[in-house]
């Protein structure tokens, strides 16, 4: 979701592995030219299908790679699907009255407009079931500082076979498309 810390923890989790760091925001930019606020003030249908765009950008970018996937993607089955072939898929949450908080800073999206933590709270019932589909690991970015949980993301990838990878900006493979 919107302030969950995907920037924060996706640019610290590549400073950590040498991995390459691919922001949705730019992505949709990447992949469509425009950006995702003028896309969501079109129609949610033209971000939505940005937002598509993006991921399936991201995942050709050679592994291993650090990918701040859109919130919304897990809405589309075939896109969930995806996620859970693509790799290791991390679900950051906090509660909706942070997420709010924090998503009122940055680059505001249309439907934050008025009440954005209304808004939230009541996307997080709708959506987390789907992060939860697609989730190898969860991190409560509001629980514990942003080193400590890079520090349990290292040592999660290294759990699952990631470790040759660390600190390096290698190509190990084509990602699956």
């Amino acid at each position: 979701m919107m302030g969950s810390g995907k920037t924060t923890l996706g640019t610290r989790l590549a400073e950590r592995t040498g991995w390459p760091y691919h922001d949705n925001d730019a992505l949709v930019a990447r992949a469509t030219g425009r950006t995702a606020r003028d896309l969501a003030l079109e129609s949610t249908q033209a971000l939505r299908d940005a937002e598509a765009a993006s991921l399936r950008l991201a995942m050709r970018e050679p592994e291993p790679a650090i990918v701040a996937a859109a919130a919304g993607v897990v809405l589309d089955p075939a896109l969930r699907s995806e996620l859970r072939q693509a790799g290791i898929v991390v679900w950051l949450h906090a509660p909706p009255d942070v997420l709010a908080e924090r998503a009122e800073r940055g680059p505001h999206r249309p439907w934050l407009e008025g009440d954005a933590a209304a808004w939230i709270a009541a996307t997080s019932v709708e959506r987390e079931p789907l992060y939860a589909e697609v989730a190898d690991l969860e991190v409560d970015t509001d629980a514990e500082p942003p080193d400590r949980a890079v520090d349990r993301l290292v040592a999660a990838l290294e759990g699952r076979g990631c470790a040759r990878w660390l600190g390096t900006r290698a190509v190990a493979a084509e990602a699956p498309s």
